[in-house]
């Protein structure tokens, strides 16, 4: 397989090393020349010297014949310009890019972008699931940035302790699927009846999950 990776900082940099130490082909952009030297110097002459913005020296890098290219430099606007390049004007059959700001998410994922990483995401989940809050807790992203898996605990104060799962009234493209009650996990079904220290596994668009926090949660600080 030949990936073109786009940014010489540390991600690219050990993306490209492991990448090569599976076997695959790799070629590195990195627009620093002196950082671009240095790569040369410890992994090899793979390194273009060259802004993976610019299409010209994309296509240089082969971007015509790349199974995949991933856009991984600090800059979200230069990820998402790399990945629309290497999809329209390229044909690359899937590009990935890295996403810092969260916010960005919905926007690479509209315009084309077949998969995003977001590391602010990924540590945040991180935090959320060693510290307990009264907040939805992200568990993963899905479709592409589209969906998102989320865990609510149910603490005193919620407004669905009681009630059961099949009369909430969810926002159109969520659902809960999966209740963990006493460390052992149950299917969710219409007449299941939530209780105070259940954790609830619910899926839906992350546009919904402000309206997925008020109803199994509460209103938020900034609402009330």
């Amino acid at each position: 397989m030949f990936v073109i990776v786009v940014g010489g900082g540390k991600v690219g940099y050990f993306l490209a090393r492991e990448l090569i130490a599976a076997g695959h082909e790799v070629a590195l952009m990195e627009r620093d020349r002196a950082r671009a030297v240095q790569i040369t110097e410890e992994i090899g002459s793979i390194v273009i010297s060259h802004d993976g913005c610019e299409g010209k020296y994309l296509g240089q890098a082969g971007a015509n014949r790349a199974d995949i290219v991933a856009a991984v430099t600090g800059d979200d606007e230069d990820n998402l310009v790399i990945c629309q390049m290497a999809k329209h004007h390229f044909d690359v059959p899937r590009t990935i890019a890295r996403v810092n700001n969260p916010k960005n998410e919905s926007l690479f994922k509209h315009l084309g972008v077949d998969e995003i990483v977001s590391p602010t995401r990924m540590i945040l989940g991180s935090i959320e699931a060693d510290i307990p809050v009264h907040e939805l807790l992200h568990l993963a992203v899905l479709g592409g940035g589209e969906l998102e898996l989320v865990e609510a605990q149910l603490r005193i104060g919620s407004p669905v302790i009681g009630a059961t799962a099949g009369s909430l009234d969810l926002p159109d493209g969520c659902s809960i699927f999966a209740i963990i009650r006493d460390e052992r996990a149950m299917s969710v079904r219409s007449e299941t009846e939530l209780r105070e220290g259940d954790k609830v596994i619910g899926i839906g668009r992350i546009e919904c999950e402000g309206e997925l926090h008020r109803i199994l949660l509460g209103e938020t600080d900034s609402e009330k």
